[in-house]
């Protein structure tokens, strides 16, 4: 079913369409709409003894709701912190890390609006998008020429030898937010999305893309049902850090 899925999902939408904006209507209202995460975007995890005269390292974490933190209190709760106390504590070193991402905000304004107010000189660039591009139905191609747009507006932010991370689109079938039959077809679409994902980095010299850890279990959503819990972004912020640590 699953690549069967990948294939129809906009057109079963289409199908399924007056369903489907009724639904969307009612997660709309009956869905709290949480805050961002609260505290400074930016700072630097230090490193141990041997590392305190080194230069950090910079990562940079730009997109949707889960890289500035939606689900938790604090960004010291939020991936980015996090990733940058992995990354600091597996390699020794300090890292400087920083927060450019916005609710709401979909591939496109990523490139447009955010990545140009990141901080130039960084080792690695976390890319976290997909859930709004997924959730407007963004066609296959129009996905992968936006995210393309992301790449290429990271390239003067990054220091020589940078990486990018493209961080996998969730699984919007397993959001226990989202009533049946909308589950299903946003969960086949953002796999469609998250395929591209995968093949644009295998295509990118320096592009990693690093698939999201399985949701599955208790206690992984945050009071939305929609975002993570503290519990989730510390399993996913140690996820990225053993793929790029």
């Amino acid at each position: 079913m699953g690549a069967v899925g990948v294939q129809v999902s906009r057109p079963l939408a289409l199908a399924l369409a007056p369903v489907l904006v009724r639904q969307g209507r009612q997660v709309r209202e009956r869905t709290p709409v949480l805050p961002e995460a609260a505290g400074d975007r930016s700072g630097v995890e230090p490193a141990g003894p041997a590392g305190r005269d080194v230069p950090p390292l910079g990562l940079v974490v730009v997109g949707e709701s889960t890289a500035a933190g939606v689900g938790v209190s604090d960004q010291r709760q939020g991936v980015a912190r996090q990733l940058a106390a992995e990354v600091a504590r597996r390699r020794g070193l300090p890292v400087a890390w920083t927060v450019c991402a916005r609710t709401g905000a979909t591939a496109g304004h990523t490139a447009r609006e955010l990545v140009p107010s990141a901080p130039v000189g960084q080792d690695l660039a976390v890319v976290v998008l997909g859930v709004n591009d997924a959730l407007r139905f963004r066609s296959r191609r129009a996905w992968r020429g936006r995210v393309v747009r992301v790449l290429d507006a990271l390239g003067p932010h990054l220091a020589p030898g940078g990486r990018v991370v493209l961080a996998g689109v969730p699984d919007l079938g397993s959001f226990p937010a989202l009533p049946q039959p909308l589950r299903a077809v946003l969960g086949w679409h953002a796999r469609s999305l998250d395929r591209q994902l995968r093949r644009l980095a295998a295509q990118r010299p320096g592009v990693l893309h690093v698939p999201g850890p399985p949701l599955t279990g208790e206690g992984l959503f945050a009071a939305d049902g929609f975002h993570p819990s503290a519990y989730t972004y510390a399993r996913w912020a140690a996820h990225l850090a053993d793929a790029v640590a």
